[in-house]
């Protein structure tokens, strides 16, 4: 039990702020929150597990900085797709991609090398107890996060449409440009990759207004 508690006051200490918080409190804004709490219960569970019984095996096979780079490019992707909207002209609203599967997979990569996942190695390694430390660092996780969704579930329902989209997007892309920057390693690939993902966002956003002007005439 030592280790259940100790886990989950670690954990809801170090999420306070974080940036899978404040992607749950973006997801809120743009998902039931139902759905968003279940991704992020499942991406937890599965990323956790893996942090306290395989420890840095998987690190072994992909390294670690290569996943993390993955990562933030696909927060740029999520942060893209957030400005375009679910909405085609003439159509009901739809979405192109599982609103589950989307939270899910968003939550699982930002674990990755996430200071929680090392902390729960780390926890794991301390009271040898798989169980208690993957339920506290779980329970740790849906705690911060209900918070988070919480607060983009209100924040969703009182501001504008456009402003909401705007902040989850600038959540994803801010945190996606962090996130290359930090974590490639070489300077000529770190700026070419950063070049390149630049030039893919302007194109994006250059397309997307273009499309609205032309909607509007």
């Amino acid at each position: 039990m030592d280790a259940m508690w100790a886990s989950l006051v670690f954990v809801v200490l170090a999420e306070m702020g974080d940036k899978t918080q404040l992607l749950g409190m973006a997801f809120a804004t743009r998902f039931k929150a139902g759905t968003v709490l279940a991704g992020v219960f499942v991406a937890t569970l599965a990323n956790h597990f893996l942090a306290v019984a395989l420890g840095d095996y998987l690190t072994t096979v992909v390294p670690l900085n290569y996943i993390q780079v993955a990562a933030a490019v696909s927060f740029v992707f999520f942060g893209l797709w957030t400005i375009r909207g679910d909405k085609l002209e003439g159509e009901d609203e739809k979405h192109y991609f599982n609103p589950f599967w989307t939270v899910t997979i968003a939550f699982f990569l930002a674990e990755m090398g996430d200071k929680t996942q090392l902390a729960s190695i780390a926890l794991a390694a301390k009271y040898h107890s798989l169980w208690w430390v993957l339920t506290g660092t779980t329970m740790g996780m849906m705690i911060s996060n209900i918070i988070g969704i919480l607060v983009g579930v209100v924040f969703g329902k009182r501001i504008p449409e456009k402003a909401v989209k705007a902040f989850s997007a600038g959540i994803f892309i801010l945190f996606g440009y962090i996130g290359m920057y930090r974590y490639t390693i070489q300077l000529g690939l770190k700026v070419g990759l950063l070049a390149a993902v630049s030039i893919i966002v302007i194109a994006y956003l250059a397309f997307i207004n273009r499309s609205q002007w032309a909607g509007k005439n």
